[in-house]
């Protein structure tokens, strides 16, 4: 007796992920059609990570700032950062001396691409990296923090239940100041937990 697959009961469902892009894009899909050659013809692991993360939704491609690129990569001068996603400004790095570095991306801010090219770096795509390095030898692959999304505030215990810091979902969130803030959150209104 088999039994019904359109149901995935306790210890038959799997781990599900892409095996393909949902984008449209032609651009991705032609990434995707390289990289599923490299992976599959060399023994690197870069090439099967990079390909896994070129069918990856754009939340869970989050972007990385040039800062994050500048302090991952110190003491990595001769390595090629490798990031499946955008890279983006960041006001807040002063010394740009730190972004003479070869950076691949799938996407670069205007911004972020004029400071890494001012400073003597090189943005390069990823079918040049291919060519450059075929099993991603002297690569460094970096991502964003995912987690890093305002949304992830609102997720957990739910807000206002003992031990909760969850962000609660107001009128307006930016200046929502005196909503859920009364009773039950001090002693003076009620109680407090």
């Amino acid at each position: 007796m088999g039994f019904d697959k359109g149901v995935q009961s306790v210890g038959k469902a799997k781990t599900r992920f892409r095996k393909a892009p949902k984008t449209e894009n032609v651009y991705i899909k032609l990434l995707v059609k390289l990289y599923r050659f490299l992976a599959r013809r060399t023994e690197s692991k870069f090439n099967s990570v990079v390909l896994k993360r070129l069918f990856m939704s754009r939340t869970n491609r989050p972007p990385v700032s040039i800062a994050k690129l500048a302090k991952e990569m110190t003491g990595k001068a001769n390595k090629v950062a490798v990031v499946v996603g955008t890279i983006t400004n960041d006001v807040r790095l002063l010394d740009d001396t730190k972004l003479k570095l070869t950076v691949c991306c799938l996407r670069a801010t205007d911004t972020a691409r004029a400071r890494i090219v001012a400073a003597g770096g090189e943005v390069i795509t990823f079918d040049q990296l291919a060519l450059r390095a075929p099993t991603g030898s002297n690569c460094v692959l970096l991502r964003g923090a995912l987690k890093a999304r305002e949304v992830y505030k609102h997720f957990g215990r739910a807000p206002g239940v003992p031990h909760s810091s969850t962000k609660p979902y107001t009128r307006n969130s930016t200046k929502s100041r005196k909503f859920e803030s009364a009773r039950g959150r001090r002693g003076s209104c009620g109680y407090k937990v």
